[in-house]
C-alpha cells in the first residue's frame, strides 16, 4: 500500500500525479477462502481488515454485487454519535465512536472526522424530561452528554428558530458527536484490507450457499462458486432475502429512508440539529451542502429513491426550524434501504447454521457503527462465538424477548 503523506503528495504533484498506484487490488476470484465477507459496504469491509489485521486471517474474500461502497454507506447522512440509551447500545456504540476518532491516522486516510456535536431538541416540557433521563443514562454509562437550555441553543445555533410551529423548550448534545465522510470510510477500509491481502470482488452477486450436515460450505456467485467454511452476511436491507436462502428467518423489515442535500453555501450550521418531534435532522457537509435527513417511507421497498410525500413533509420540517434555508435550491434526494428489527437494535453474531454470521438490521445506525460492526464481528468471526460487546444483539434474543428496545435513540421516529 502507498502510504499518503505530505511529501508524498508533494511528490506526485511535481510529477503531474500520474504516477498513483491503484487505492485497492482488483484480483480475479479464487474458488477457496477462509472467510467469504458478502457485501462490500463499511461493515463488510471493515470486517475483512480487522480479520486480516487483529486475527491474521488473510485468505478473505469480500463479494459485492455492484461496486464498492454502492448501497447504504455510500447513501447515508454521515452522522457519527454514541448517545444511545440501554448501558449495551451505548458502550457498543462509544467503541466504534472511539474507533473513529483514530481512524484516519490507522488506516492513513482522511476520513474528514469532525466532531461538532450532535444536538437534540425537546419541544415540550414532557419531551425535555425524556432528553432529561436520556442524558443522564449515556452519562451512566460513561458517554458524554450535556442538557441545554433554549438561550444556550440559541448562541450555538445562531439561525435556528426557537418559536417555530414546536417551540424550543431545551435539549441536549453530545460534543462528542459529528460526521465523517462517507466515501472516505469506505475507501479508508477498502484500501487497508487489501493491503492485508484481502480479495475484494465487484460485480459479484450472491445467489445462494453451499450447505450440508447443517453448516456452511461456501456460496454461489455470478462468478462461480466459492468454497468457504465460514460466511458473513453483511447486506444491509437485503438481509432477509439472502438469509431466507440459507433457510433462515429473520424479523428485519426494509424500507426506503430518505435524504437530501440542498445547494452549497458558505459556513452556516456547524453543529448537527435532530428533531424527533418535527421530525428532521439537519447538519452541514465539507462541501457546503445542506444535508437534510428524514423518517422512513411507510411501506415496505427495495427501492433506493423515496416517495414525495416524505420529501415534502422534511423539508417542511427543516424550514419550521431554519426559515433561511428556504432560500436554497434543493440539489439531489436519495434514498437508502433499512432493515428495520422490531426492537431497532441490530442482529450481529452467530445464526442456527454453523459457521454461517449475520451483521444486519441497522436500521439508521449502520454508518455510525462501522468500526465497531467490523471490529466485534472480526472476533466473533476468528473465535466462533460473540464478542462481549455484542453478545446481547444475536439473533436468539428474538426467541427469549431480550429485547433492547432503541426505538427513541433513532435520529426520528422510523
Amino acid at each position: 500500500m502507498q502510504r499518503y503523506s505530505l511529501l508524498n503528495l508533494a511528490r506526485h504533484a511535481l510529477r503531474g500525479n500520474k504516477q498513483w498506484r491503484s487505492a485497492w487490488r482488483t484480483p480475479t476470484l479464487r474458488r477457496s477462502y477462509d472467510v467469504v465477507v458478502i457485501g462490500g459496504g463499511g461493515q463488510g469491509l471493515a470486517t475483512a481488515y480487522y480479520l486480516a489485521k487483529e486475527h491474521g486471517i488473510r485468505k478473505v474474500a469480500v463479494l459485492e454485487k455492484g461496486w464498492i461502497g454502492g448501497g447504504n454507506s455510500g447513501r447515508n447522512t454521515q452522522v457519527c454519535r454514541s448517545n444511545y440509551f440501554y448501558p449495551s447500545s451505548a458502550a457498543f456504540y462509544d467503541h466504534s465512536l472511539k474507533l473513529y476518532e483514530g481512524l484516519s491516522r490507522e488506516l492513513n486516510f482522511n476520513i474528514m472526522f469532525s466532531q461538532r456535536g450532535v444536538l437534540a431538541l425537546a419541544h415540550s416540557e414532557h419531551e425535555l424530561e425524556i432528553n432529561r433521563r436520556w442524558a443522564n443514562a449515556t452519562l451512566m454509562s460513561g458517554v458524554d452528554s450535556e442538557i441545554l437550555a433554549a438561550h444556550d441553543i440559541k448562541k450555538l445555533v445562531p439561525r435556528i428558530n426557537l418559536q417555530s410551529s414546536y417551540p424550543v423548550l431545551g435539549g441536549f448534545i453530545q460534543w462528542r458527536g459529528g460526521i465523517a465522510r462517507h466515501d472516505a470510510v469506505v475507501w479508508a477500509y477498502a484500501r487497508a484490507a487489501s493491503a492485508l491481502g484481502v480479495d475484494i470482488i465487484q460485480n459479484c452477486e450472491v445467489h445462494g450457499f453451499q450447505l450440508s450436515d447443517g453448516r456452511v460450505r461456501g456460496v454461489e456467485t455470478s462468478q462461480g462458486a466459492v468454497s468457504a467454511d465460514r460466511v458473513v452476511m453483511s447486506v444491509a436491507g437485503h438481509s432477509s432475502v439472502l438469509a431466507q436462502r440459507a433457510g433462515l428467518r429473520v424479523p428485519i423489515t426494509t424500507m426506503a429512508l430518505q435524504a437530501m442535500v440542498t445547494e452549497p453555501v458558505k459556513p452556516a450550521l456547524d453543529t448537527i440539529v435532530v428533531s424527533g418531534a418535527i421530525h428532521a435532522y439537519v447538519s452541514q457537509s465539507d462541501r457546503g451542502e445542506i444535508v437534510i435527513g428524514g423518517g422512513a417511507d411507510a411501506y415496505n421497498s427495495y427501492a433506493q429513491r423515496g416517495g414525495l410525500p416524505v420529501m415534502r413533509s422534511t423539508i417542511a420540517a427543516v424550514l419550521e426550524l431554519f426559515p433561511s434555508f428556504s432560500r436554497l435550491r434543493l440539489m439531489r434526494q436519495w434514498a437508502g434501504m433499512v432493515d428495520i428489527t422490531p426492537d431497532t437494535t441490530p442482529i450481529l453474531g452467530l445464526t442456527p447454521v454453523d459457521g454461517l454470521y449475520i451483521n444486519g438490521g441497522w436500521g439508521t445506525g449502520g454508518f455510525k457503527a462501522i468500526p465497531a460492526g467490523g471490529h466485534t464481528m472480526a472476533a466473533t468471526v476468528a473465535n466462533n462465538r460473540p464478542h462481549p460487546l455484542i453478545e446481547r444483539f444475536s439473533l436468539s434474543r428474538f426467541e427469549r424477548g431480550a429485547l433492547i428496545d432503541e426505538g427513541a435513540a433513532a435520529g426520528v421516529a422510523h
